[in-house]
């Protein structure tokens, strides 16, 4: 198991806010960090020298190949406070070998835990798949543009914004700002919208519902999402819950997620 421990500060959070244009709570004032607003705090800080060539740290498992952020859960069962130190603890929940359409895949679950105060405040699993280097992936036909509705939010995907989010989060995967890597090396058609900044977006559509306190969010990615193909973001309230997805320009869905109580 893997531990962290850092004072929580309103710094990042304000970044993020100021990426997103989102309002940040009073975190002076006592008030408490959104739903998923931890990713941004308590991060791995690898040295550079143990850092791969795709900008990702060397693995000391046997796992190889593309690592892929593909879901997960959250639980929430309280709020983490700025200005009070926080403890992230990390364990590999479960590490399963599949075949896949596209050939050999990995399944690893991680799973982390964030105390605060002496209580458990965030309960996380995340769901990672790793695939084989080889290959590229292809883009089907995009079609025409689908303006945003009113009832949704539309994020322009610029390098820019890639790079101030992998910059929060302290990811230095270069498929997220290195075009000629993403293209070149990995075979992608551009470069490759963060799966976390999407469950964000949709975490941030919930609450401009006024969705707040204890939650459970369960998300999922679909397929991947290129900076050239924009992001779209959508919430809709359910009698108990509230139902989100993230779309390109072009209608196909590519993030999907429910908020609901404990």
């Amino acid at each position: 198991m893997a531990e962290t421990t850092e004072l929580l500060l309103p710094g990042p959070a304000q970044g993020l806010g100021a990426l997103l244009a989102v309002p940040v709570p009073d975190l002076v004032g006592g008030q408490g960090l959104p739903l998923l607003w931890h990713w941004i705090y308590l991060l791995d800080r690898p040295a550079q020298a143990d850092l791969g060539p795709d900008g990702h740290p060397r693995r000391a498992t046997t796992l190889r190949g593309r690592r892929m952020w593909a879901g997960g859960r959250v639980r929430t069962l309280g709020t983490l406070h700025c200005g009070e130190p926080a403890t992230r603890r990390s364990k590999v929940l479960s590490v399963q070998d599949k075949q896949g359409r596209s050939g050999p895949l990995t399944f690893v679950v991680v799973e982390q835990q964030i105390v605060q105060s002496g209580q458990v405040v965030v309960d996380e699993q995340q769901d990672l798949v790793y695939r084989d280097a080889t290959g590229s992936i292809t883009v089907a036909d995009e079609g025409p543009i689908v303006p945003a509705a009113d009832d949704e939010w539309q994020i322009d995907v610029t390098p820019t914004l890639l790079f101030r989010f992998s910059a929060l989060t302290y990811n230095a995967h270069r498929i997220h700002y290195d075009r000629d890597y993403a293209r070149d090396i990995e075979g992608y058609p551009g470069l490759l919208t963060h799966g976390p900044l999407q469950a964000l977006a949709m975490a941030e559509a919930a609450r401009a519902l006024g969705w707040s306190g204890p939650t459970v969010f369960e998300y999922r990615l679909l397929a991947p999402l290129f900076d050239h193909q924009g992001m779209v973001v959508r919430a809709v309230p359910e009698a108990d819950s509230v139902t989100t997805a993230v779309r390109d320009i072009h209608g196909r869905p590519t993030a999907i997620g429910t908020l609901r109580r404990p």
